[in-house]
């Protein structure tokens, strides 16, 4: 028996459209429901009211499935979460001492869960992640200290419809 869920993916303060338009694209592959667009974020729609066909090459028309709204800040999109759902969970992704490693070992029984992924170079600031139930990392073996923020979000909502119950 499967349970109806709903994922919004909030975006920190992402800087690149193209990793926004992949991460319209994931999104819309694992199911999200809604997309805060947050801080300076890049918006399918420019602020002339046209689309915008860097981010539309990238997320092959995800960008016009998934419903999308934008948010001065990160906090503002958080708090409408919260009114929205208030038995929710929100998740952070972000590298840190107290962060769980994934894969995670348990399940999640909350039906509105957000993903809030941080801006590229610097992550998700520490009063972001202050707002967030728990924090996720996706451990790594290599040089490089990090994955690009779509990639690795793409990763957490794998993660989340995988743990499921």
């Amino acid at each position: 028996m499967s349970r109806k869920l709903s994922i919004t993916l909030i975006l920190d303060n992402i800087r690149s459209v193209h990793n926004v338009g992949s991460l319209f694209r994931s999104g819309e592959c694992f199911g999200v429901t809604d997309m805060y667009l947050c801080g300076t974020t890049p918006t399918p729609i420019d602020r002339f009211g046209r689309a915008r066909p860097d981010m539309a090459k990238v997320a092959l028309g995800a960008e016009t499935l998934v419903n999308w709204e934008y948010f001065p800040t990160t906090e503002q999109a958080i708090q409408t979460f919260c009114t929205k759902n208030p038995a929710g969970l929100i998740i952070g992704l972000e590298q840190g001492e107290g962060a769980t490693l994934l894969p995670m070992q348990s399940q999640i029984a909350a039906t509105h869960i957000a993903l809030v992924v941080g801006e590229e170079t610097k992550g998700l600031p520490p009063e972001i992640q202050s707002l967030c139930d728990q924090i996720w990392e996706i451990p790594q073996w290599g040089e490089k200290e990090s994955l690009n923020v779509s990639n690795a979000g793409a990763i957490a909502l794998y993660e989340i419809r995988r743990i499921m119950i």
